[in-house]
């Protein structure tokens, strides 16, 4: 039988729109893991032709089957047709689906249940029997889909097609119209109705074969009826290829055979899955144009998960996709403006373009990839690299590191430089090669032929040709590439290397101790830290080896030791890992992401539970950090911006605690160093390039995660003290420790109230040593923050208090006899002093009369200091601390009288001075009065100055004492008031009482009236006079329109006052029309003057 011959350049069908996707987790088991067949439903052995036939399908592409044979039976083109369409419904599920475990979303974004999502719903419909009209023509599968009515939406009617190729659904089209990346529901439906129904589906060979079989007649009317049922969309192409075919000299009679879209591929045709690429690259560029709003964040995330997932199903459009999700990233326009603005990315965004850094690592390193497709991945990565905008490794660097880089000529790394470095490595070392391809747990024929370098101990294999996160990063490439157990045996490798390192390094320095302890400054020996690396190299070894504990493989599979699983393997690396020292990198980005790594790693450490064979390694790992020197960021020897272990060393601590606790403290105090804080910069060396961070002189400012540091260290501090309660001894030395290495006056007051909280916490009796510990921190805090501002020094000072308050009467009685060390006099006086006098204080401490008196004896000397020291600030305190002790009260008041001269301002004064009146001693007052009266000076237009009120309460206290003392307050009011208001007032109190006969409290007796041409009242009525003439001469030189009846009322108060004199009226006349002649231009103000004075 004869058959049409298949052009090379075959038709391509249209690509129909797709829906986005990622798959849900699919149980081990069901029916997307195994194939589905006609033959899986019935009991038997498989035909020799359908094994062939399948094996073809899978393999050959249909041209080239055509090709090799000159003739196939139909029978074996039904079954090679019948076999090519896939088998399993895991890649329709991953290609039909947006998320990845329990978190399902659609592409805008919003969550949704399982029966919304493509592959559920396609489910669904092929359940619900809304598959119809199925049809496979050769490679060509149609049918229809019917979703019923809603209540918001109508019946849909959708006509689907699939085309495929070698096991993979090479093109999609649907009539529902929906864009996105991936398969639609109905696309779905109709797929897994061919997947699992496939006895129903009408089967026809390619349709040029079915052509072949027509004479002229038949063909003529298939033609006729074909173009009659579709004339109004195929007649016009329909007589165009008419028109050709009738012409001698058209391309179409050039052309040997015709092309069938039925007919699968030509040899030429890319053998991959259906992936709508314009969709991806709308969809990404729709993500990134959000900027991290509505979940978009998320959507990139997912789709990275669904590239990792692609890979491990070794779908050659996981790294399509990738590139076209790069070229978008490539493209986004923020990085322009970022980069001129000198600005960073946000951390969210930050962290997607390490994501794509990794993919891209795995990539390159898969290790099936022929040369000519690295090429070609090394070819685009080197584009990308070269683009100015392309973010680097570590973050966005400021100008001055830039510069420093540039001028010790360090290239600037960008994410894709470690990808473009990998495209170098090979998988053809002969050991590695080794590793990976045999169970060598059980394998000791090997171990001969091999360098004694590359075994350990117990002749377990070790790979140590690179460094350690290039060989991790071959690790994640054979996981994310489907190599699981190959993964693994290299993981074992480089696990049991880590240790073979560790175990070396203690020895080095065992050796050479005395001489690196001698040399007293260090460099560091790591100069790119395991945790926080951009390949995460101790998380990828952690992961593969617990993985292989949750999916164990079968007994052959087992660890490298006796009596070892793989958890203890996987805990034992991450120890190591954390424990290493490492130099801090540059740059917020990089250092939050240490931070980051590290409580990432810690967290997943938690969720493992502790047993003996755990807690001996635990023991192991701790004392190896404790004494391996420079190696360990535990070790004795510390480079002075080593990342700090404080985080770790908790866990360690908490860890080991129920079990060992002498080691537990032995590694959380020596992890409580920050030598950071401590130590000077070294000089700077620029011949060595780790060393550039010496360069900026103080280099910590530049640790900027410091704060988020600091605060790890204290909670390291704050759990070693709830540990050590009632131990007197260990609560000693975690003081000792904090005091040394904590240089925050914050954090140690948090400590102070932590353990104040602790040692109260109990109804039972406080814990008294763990109470000395909090005050103890306490006083440390108030002598770091004595010379300092700080706005909780209030509140820490009450505190203090407190706290001595619970310790008991001496803890109380220590802090007022050593309070300059500790306190302002302000705060001596006002907070403390008057705090330990109080009665509450004195009934919580259930004093006795002589305890009572003692106490207060040493806050009347500490407020008498205090006094002596800041008059202006501590007087007023001293004398209330004092009144129950004459001697005391009468030393602080002399105090006052020294200070008042010249340290204390009238306000001070008059403040004192109220207070003797209210004590009872007006005599003093009237002193402490006359004295601030000295230090005042108010002008012409101070009519609301503050210090009035006290100025007419020290003219009637002295009025109130007698003639003689009125006498002399007088010419200090002429001399200090300028303000014409306030001498009128006064002048009129004075005028309507005797000298000495009324009180402050104004009772009236009997008495003769002070005459106002006499002393003193005649001084303070002509300084009142000169004062409103002054006064109104001021006035006038600025007044406005505005102004002018508030200034008759004025002028009509200075006539009450010059009317006072015997000779007022005439003087006042005088005025006014001194007034009228000096300013005559004013002439509307002046007609005021003359309608109200004449």
């Amino acid at each position: 039988m004869e058959t049409l011959q298949i052009p090379a350049e075959r038709k391509n069908v249209t690509r129909g729109g797709a829906t986005l996707f990622l798959p849900p987790p699919i149980p081990r088991g069901s029916s997307v893991d195994r194939p589905i067949t006609a033959h899986s439903r019935r009991r038997g052995p498989e035909s020799l032709l359908d094994i062939a036939a399948r094996r073809v399908a899978e393999k050959w592409p249909y041209q080239r089957v055509e090709e090799r044979f000159e003739r196939i039976p139909e029978p074996v083109q039904r079954r090679i047709v019948y076999w090519s369409f896939p088998r399993s419904e895991r890649e329709i599920c991953m290609y039909s689906s947006f998320g990845t475990g329990g978190e399902e979303t659609g592409s805008g974004g919003e969550s949704g249940d399982d029966t919304r999502l493509p592959f559920r719903k396609g489910v669904a419909l092929l359940e619900s029997g809304c598959v119809d009209n199925v049809l496979q023509v050769g490679f060509h599968l149609s049918g229809t889909v019917r979703e019923a009515a809603t209540a918001s939406e109508p019946e849909l009617l959708c006509h689907v097609s699939v085309s495929f190729d070698r096991c993979k659904i090479t093109s999609v089209t649907c009539s529902c119209g929906n864009k996105d990346i991936f398969y639609c529901a109905h696309v779905v439906a109709l797929s897994l109705y061919r997947v699992r129904k496939p006895e129903q589906v009408k089967l026809r060979l390619p349709i040029s074969e079915t052509l072949f079989q027509m004479n002229r007649d038949q063909l003529q009317k298939f033609v006729q009826y074909l173009i009659t049922v579709h004339h109004t969309e195929v007649l016009p192409t329909a007589q165009k290829l008419a028109d050709e075919i009738l012409s001698q000299n058209s391309e179409i009679n050039q052309v040997h055979g015709a092309p069938d879209p039925t007919a699968g591929a030509s040899v030429d045709d890319e053998n991959c899955w259906h992936l709508d690429e314009e969709q991806v690259q709308e969809q990404v560029k729709l993500f990134l144009s959000q900027g991290g709003y509505h979940g978009s964040g998320k959507q990139l995330n997912l789709l990275f998960c669904k590239v990792r997932e692609m890979l491990k199903m070794r779908d050659s459009n996981g790294a399509r996709m990738l590139t076209l999700i790069t070229e978008q990233f490539m493209g986004d326009p923020r990085l322009a403006l970022w980069r001129q603005q000198g600005t960073a990315m946000t951390d969210k965004y930050r962290q997607l373009w390490d994501e794509l850094g990794a993919l891209w690592m795995c990539i390159v390193l898969n290790p099936h990839c022929k040369p000519e497709q690295k090429g070609c991945w090394l070819r685009q990565l080197r584009r990308w690299n070269g683009v100015d905008v392309c973010p680097l490794e570590d973050g966005n660097k400021s100008k001055i590191l830039l510069f420093l880089s540039d001028l010790l000529m360090r290239p600037h790394r960008t994410v894709f430089t470690r990808a473009i470095e990998a495209c170098d490595l090979h998988w053809q070392d002969p050991h590695l090669q080794h590793i990976l391809s045999t169970d060598h747990y059980t394998n000791h024929c090997y171990h001969d032929d091999l360098d004694s370098s590359l075994l350990d101990a117990g002749w377990w294999p070790l790979w140590h040709g690179e460094h350690v996160p290039t060989a991790c990063a071959r690790v994640d490439a054979l996981r994310s590439h489907g190599y699981p157990r190959e993964a693994l045996r290299l993981a074992v490798a480089i696990a049991n290397t880590l240790r073979r390192q560790q175990q070396k390094q203690l020895e080095l320095f065992r050796t050479h101790k005395n001489e690196l302890l001698n040399r007293g400054v260090t460099s560091i020996t790591n100069l790119e830290g395991w945790v926080g690396h951009p390949l995460d190299p101790i998380g990828t070894l952690f992961g593969t080896l617990m993985e292989r504990t949750e999916n164990p493989d079968p007994p052959a599979q087992r660890p490298p030791e006796d009596g070892e699983s793989f958890v203890l393997l996987a805990v034992e690396t991450a120890l190591i890992g954390l424990g290493q020292q490492r130099v801090m990198p540059e740059g917020l980005y990089a250092q939050e992401k240490v931070c980051r790594n590290e409580e990432q790693l810690l967290a997943k450490l938690q969720e493992v539970d502790l047993d003996e064979t755990l807690v001996q390694i635990f023991r192991k790992q701790t004392t190896f950090l404790l004494e391996a020197g420079p190696y360990s960021g535990l070790g004795e020897i510390l480079y002075r911006e080593s990342v700090p272990m404080h985080t770790f060393a908790k866990y360690l601590f908490t860890s080991l605690l129920p079990h060992d606790a002498e080691l537990a403290y032995r590694i959380a105090l020596r992890a409580m160093r920050l030598p950071v804080l401590e130590s000077p910069a070294p000089p700077a060396d620029l011949s060595r390039p780790h060393h550039i961070v010496s360069v900026v002189p103080n280099r910590y400012p530049r640790w900027f995660t410091l704060s988020h540091i600091e605060s790890q260290q204290c909670e390291l501090a704050s759990t070693m003290l709830t540990a050590a309660k009632g131990d007197t001894c260990k609560l000693q030395i975690v003081l000792e420790s904090i005091q040394k290495n904590i240089h925050s006056s914050s954090h140690n007051f948090k400590l102070a109230q932590d353990a104040f909280k602790i040692a109260t916490l109990m109804e039972s009796l406080p814990d008294l040593t763990l109470l000395k510990v909090s005050l103890e921190l306490g006083l440390q805090v108030m002598r770091m923050t004595l010379s300092t501002m700080n706005w909780r020094r209030r509140e820490m000072v009450r505190w203090l208090v407190t706290c001595a308050t619970e310790v008991g009467v001496f803890a109380l009685d220590s802090i007022m006899q050593n309070w300059f060390t500790l306190f302002t006099p302000t705060e001596a006086t006002s907070v403390v002093a008057t705090t330990v006098m109080s009665n509450s204080t004195i009934m919580r401490l259930h004093l006795d009369c002589n305890q009572q008196e003692n106490l207060a004896n040493s806050a009347r000397t500490l407020a008498l200091q205090c006094a002596m020291k800041d008059p202006q600030n501590c007087a007023l305190s001293a004398l209330t601390l004092c009144e129950k002790d004459q001697i005391a009260f009468e030393t602080a008041y002399q105090i006052v009288l020294d200070a008042a001269a010249t340290e204390m301002n009238c306000t001070q004064l008059f403040t004192i001075a109220h207070y003797m009146e209210h004590r009872g001693f007006p005599s003093r007052a009237y002193k402490l009065a006359t004295l601030a009266m000295t230090h005042l000076n108010l002008s012409y237009n101070q009519d609301t100055h503050p210090a009035i009120n006290d100025v007419l309460w020290a003219c009637a206290l002295s009025h109130s004492l007698g003639k003689n003392e009125l006498a002399a307050v007088i010419p200090l009011v002429v001399k200090s008031v300028k303000c014409a208001t306030v001498l009128s007032d006064i002048l009129r109190r004075c005028t309507l009482t005797t000298p000495g006969m009324v009180t402050l409290h104004s009772r009236r007796t009997s008495g003769k009236l002070m005459s106002l041409d006499k002393a003193p009242l005649r001084q303070l009525l002509d300084a009142t006079i000169g004062a409103y003439i002054n006064t109104t001469h001021s006035r006038l030189t600025h007044i406005s329109p505005r102004h002018y009846s508030e200034f008759i009322e004025f002028l009509s108060k200075a006539r009450e006052t010059f009317l006072m004199a015997h000779d007022g009226h005439m003087q006042f006349t005088q005025f006014i029309d001194n007034l009228k002649q000096i300013y005559k231009g004013k002439k509307k103000l002046m007609m005021l003057v003359r309608e109200r004075f004449g």
